[in-house]
């Protein structure tokens, strides 16, 4: 014990300070709450309530169907399927001249007649590759035309404008239903003083009635998708359906602006339709296409398959606009450019057995 008198005897009492404030970890600042007046937390400050209704249908068919078609196969997919499709060929030929040469030998007859077939089937089987290379062909043609509209637009180059409006006269000088459309254009394309005015009068004298005709496939497309997906209760039968509806679609649209692909460029016309929706970011849902989703929840609440076949049928929709804007050989300029919508609305209109007034409002 030391006797030094100035020790404070008893308890001691220690001031604290207020504490000192943290150093704010590295990243954004969070927003600390501020207390009301009257003693309790603002309002102001409660976390964000998370809007997202997981009721919302979600199109697992058109999804399916967009895995299906727009996945593009590994190259150890595409040598496995070449040469499997090759050695099955040549196993087929060879028991094939193996059969023949039986039949020379014990039936000469029959020999020849299977030689006549066998020379028939080969013929059929080239008349049928030389159709797939002109229809894709004339699809490389439509897309020849729609890179030279757009240089011709960006450099407003009248000269390529002049060249594009020939082509697509040539492209359509086989369609009878446009005759009086090139005549308007023959006679007015002097009257055009610069590339957009030029292309403008092209769009509007040869592809406006395309357009309508292209829609009503589009209306009747989504119709079927959507029916098919609340209709339908097996698994993959709507799929199925959906697969179906599409490729029949862009075919379709393919034939109505002069493409007219064949069985295989029809499969890679779906692929490059797919690729395209990707690429300009058409998958996501869009300004025209909320409402469609916020319609298909009401609707879920009614029923859960036929709200998914609304989902269905829009995005069957922008399918359809996507396969319009890679067949079309013009952008769109003076013709409106269809909405998700729109063109949802008068299908399903046309399902509840007003086609009539969806086919006149459609023309309209």
């Amino acid at each position: 014990m030391s006797d030094d008198p100035t020790r404070r005897q008893g308890p001691v009492l220690i001031e604290l300070d207020a504490p000192a404030a943290r150093p704010a970890a590295p990243g954004p600042a969070l927003r600390q709450p501020q207390a009301d007046p009257e003693g309790g937390p603002s309002p102001a400050d409660a976390p964000p309530i998370d809007t997202t209704d997981p009721r919302l249908p979600r199109p697992r068919t058109m999804e399916m169907v967009t895995r299906l078609v727009g996945r593009p196969p590994s190259r150890l997919t595409r040598f496995f399927v070449n040469s499997g499709v090759a050695l099955f060929t040549f196993l087929l030929s060879i028991a094939a001249l193996e059969f023949i040469d039986g039949l020379l030998t014990s039936y000469p007859v029959l020999g020849w007649v299977g030689i006549a077939l066998f020379a028939m089937f080969t013929l059929a089987a080239l008349g049928m590759a030389w159709r797939e290379y002109r229809a894709w062909s004339r699809f490389a043609q439509i897309d020849r035309v729609q890179r030279q509209a757009g240089a011709a637009l960006a450099d407003d180059s009248m000269a390529a404008a002049r060249e594009v409006t020939d082509r697509l006269m040539t492209l359509y000088r086989n369609r009878p239903e446009l005759d009086w459309g090139r005549g308007r254009l023959a006679e007015r394309r002097s009257e055009a003083l610069d590339a957009r005015t030029l292309l403008t009068l092209a769009e509007t004298e040869l592809l406006a009635s395309l357009d309508q005709e292209a829609r009503r496939e589009i209306e009747a497309a989504a119709r079927s998708v959507a029916a098919a997906t609340a209709l339908i209760p097996l698994a993959l039968a709507d799929v199925a359906a959906a697969l179906a509806a599409n490729l029949r679609m862009i075919r379709r649209m393919a034939e109505i602006y002069g493409g007219r692909a064949g069985a295989v460029g029809g499969w890679r016309l779906a692929r490059t339709v797919m690729t395209h929706l990707v690429a300009t970011g058409a998958v996501a849902a869009g300004d025209d296409l909320i409402h469609t989703v916020a319609g298909g929840g009401v609707l879920a609440k009614l029923s859960r398959r036929f709200g998914e076949g609304v989902v269905n049928g829009a995005l069957t929709a922008r399918v359809g606009i996507a396969a319009m804007e890679v067949c079309r050989p013009l952008p769109f300029m003076a013709q409106p450019r269809p909405k998700v919508g729109n063109l949802l609305t008068r299908g399903l209109r046309g399902l509840f057995g007003d086609s009539e007034a969806a086919a006149r409002e459609t023309s309209g």
